[in-house]
């Protein structure tokens, strides 16, 4: 198991006026082709861009086209092996193309591994059809992680589109964590998509029933 000391988020400051709600293959190729390694860094994700909290939540905008308009407090962050992070420096100062729009990269924070144990995902990909089935998926894979939440709630469907095909992403929160569970979860993920930033898992303080979210 890689050492949480190992693994962190490389937080940036951005400056973009706003992205379309799914970048996440967009962004994808901005950063692979700015950082060439980290397609092949197998311990690499990136997490997607969010626009600002509305209510009592962030809230996804609808149709097709919408976009995200985003705050000067809006970040990307890239979850890497600690090792990584001065490669990951050649971001900074770039100005990067998602979608035609231009998101430039400014300062870079290392953030550790949060010691929350209720943990959240926005989109978590995983072979499944149904809402039972992704709860039986979900619940297979962190089994062979060890991990046993004493509760798991998942939200609605996400698209996440890509050249070659469509996800399906569902939102999965998961409670009751131990320490250990909850750092091993963030180190490794959970489903296919890392670099599209489905199954990366960022703490979350309350077990509100997430089928009332829309993200």
């Amino acid at each position: 198991m890689v050492e949480k000391e190992q693994i962190v988020d490389a937080v940036f400051a951005i400056a973009c006026p706003c992205l379309p709600v799914d970048h996440a293959y967009a962004l994808q190729q901005a950063v692979q082709d700015a950082l060439p390694w980290f397609a092949g860094e197998p311990s690499a994700g990136l997490h997607a861009v969010h626009g600002a909290a509305s209510g009592s939540g962030w809230m996804r905008p609808e149709g097709a086209g919408a976009l995200l308009q985003l705050s000067h407090r809006a970040k990307l962050a890239l979850r890497l092996p600690r090792r990584r992070l001065d490669d990951a420096a050649a971001l900074l100062g770039r100005t990067l193309q998602v979608s035609g729009w231009p998101l430039r990269v400014e300062t870079m924070t290392p953030r550790p591994l949060s010691r929350i144990t209720t943990l959240f995902s926005r989109c978590v990909v995983l072979a499944a059809d149904d809402e039972a089935a992704f709860v039986g998926a979900a619940t297979g894979e962190l089994g062979t992680l060890g991990i046993n939440p004493e509760r798991m709630v998942c939200g609605r469907v996400t698209p996440v589109a890509t050249p070659e095909r469509t996800y399906q992403a569902r939102s999965l929160m998961l409670a009751g964590l131990t320490l250990e569970q909850s750092l091993r979860l963030q180190q490794t993920g959970l489903g296919a998509g890392r670099k599209l930033g489905c199954g990366l898992f960022i703490p979350h303080k309350d077990i509100a029933d997430l089928r009332s979210r829309t993200d």
